[in-house]
């Protein structure tokens, strides 16, 4: 059975996603999308399901899945008197922030956490099954957690941005390359959110995901496992620099556009147009990003 806090939080993630990406009634809502889109197993998100089931947000259909009862604007808003999402988020960062300046070893003990952030055990737990669901942290037997590797220096870095350049193209002109219709809409629909004004309000978690997401979409369109795997591979690795990065927003409006014009370039057939786009695109970032390292 997956934590109670981790199917909360799912529930709050996947309440998130139907208004970003401004669903209807009626609509499919696949385990699989939403686990993919959220970065978890499908575990928490069927558990979070059945939850938003009985809140008269979801129906199940046998052997179907579940759908969507009613339009997301006409979803209960987002309780904004709870601090506890933001001050969780607080303490989210703070960790991201001493493992990248090296004030964290690799291991690291639940007590020491409590000690160091003053937390309660609860909400440690809570936090460290955030960042064991995105990938750079695994429990040890008993109370330990390990960190794994990240992406830290300018030099590796780059390298991950170099990586990128020679492989997300080339993935759009191999001859297995197929648009996910569906894939596509959802994401049109997500950047359009973040361009009309959702960059300035989404975290710098769902900003990263989105933006990851978007490019693990477009690679997995190739159907080809080896580059999805290193492009997730990087993603996972260079996390928490983008983190500290995205603090400053003002180019994310212009990631927007370019990832729009991309998806626009493939729904025409114009493959090596987009490729030489996608090129363009990820090393006008990294020219930006890179220094900021």
């Amino acid at each position: 059975m997956p934590r109670p806090n981790l199917s909360t939080q799912m529930t709050s993630q996947i309440l998130d996603y139907i208004r970003s990406n401004d669903l209807k009634a009626d609509q499919h809502l696949p385990s699989q999308t939403l686990a993919d889109a959220l970065r978890v197993s499908r575990a928490p998100i069927n558990a979070a399901l059945q939850i938003l089931e009985d809140m008269k947000v979801v129906r199940s259909e046998p052997n179907r899945g579940f759908f969507l009862v009613k339009d997301a604007r006409d979803l209960p808003a987002p309780d904004a008197d709870s601090g506890e999402p933001e001050s969780e988020d607080e303490w989210y960062f703070a960790i991201a922030e001493d493992r990248l300046a090296g004030k964290l070893p690799d291991r690291v003990s639940e007590n020491e956490l409590i000690r160091r952030y003053g937390l309660s055990r609860t909400r440690l737990l809570k936090i460290l099954g955030k960042i064991a669901d995105e990938g750079w942290i695994e429990r040890l037997p008993g109370n330990g957690w390990a960190f794994g590797p990240l992406l830290t220096s300018r030099q590796s870095y780059q390298q991950g941005y170099e990586l990128r350049v020679a492989l997300e193209p080339q993935a759009l002109l191999l001859p297995s390359f197929e648009l996910d219709r569906a894939a596509f809409a959802v994401a049109r629909a997500q950047q359009q959110w973040l361009l009309d004004g959702g960059y300035k309000r989404a975290s710098r978690s769902e900003i990263f995901a989105a933006n990851a997401g978007f490019h693990e979409m477009l690679v997995g369109c190739a159907h080809n496992p080896f580059f999805l795997d290193a492009v997730k591979r990087v993603n996972r690795l260079r996390r928490l620099v983008e983190y500290r990065i995205t603090v400053d927003r003002s180019r994310l409006p212009i990631q927007c556009r370019e990832h729009i014009n991309i998806l626009t370039l493939l729904e025409k057939g114009l493959r090596q147009e987009a490729s030489d786009f996608l090129r363009v695109h990820i090393e006008g970032a990294g020219l930006i990003k890179i220094p900021r390292v």
